[in-house]
């Protein structure tokens, strides 16, 4: 006979680590980066002149830069800031002008 099987509040599971938020953009810049590499290799399969492949080359690699350093600014822009649970202004261990609760 088996036990229940353990649940997330169970504490057994509570030195499992949850699995890493996988890296998109990392993904995203790697598939790019792979079409830069592609792209001009397909464009001289078919006949595309060396200069118009490199051309296409150069225009894939900035318009990735240019994707990349977006992505990256707004992972940095919607990132959670560091400092706790405590409300701006306050520090840990003091009473807001808010808190109603009363002190023993």
């Amino acid at each position: 006979m088996s036990g229940p099987r353990p649940t997330a509040r169970d504490p057994r599971s509570a030195g499992r680590r949850p699995h890493p938020a996988p890296d998109t953009t990392g993904d995203v810049v790697r598939w790019a980066a792979f079409s830069c590499v592609l792209v001009p290799v397909v464009l001289l399969w078919y006949g595309t002149s060396l200069a118009g492949a490199a051309g296409t080359a150069l225009g894939l690699a900035a318009v990735t830069a240019v994707c990349r350093f977006l992505l990256r600014r707004s992972e940095r822009a919607t990132a959670p800031r560091g400092g706790g649970r405590h409300t701006r202004g306050t520090t840990p261990g003091t009473r807001s002008p808010t808190d109603t609760t009363p002190v023993d």
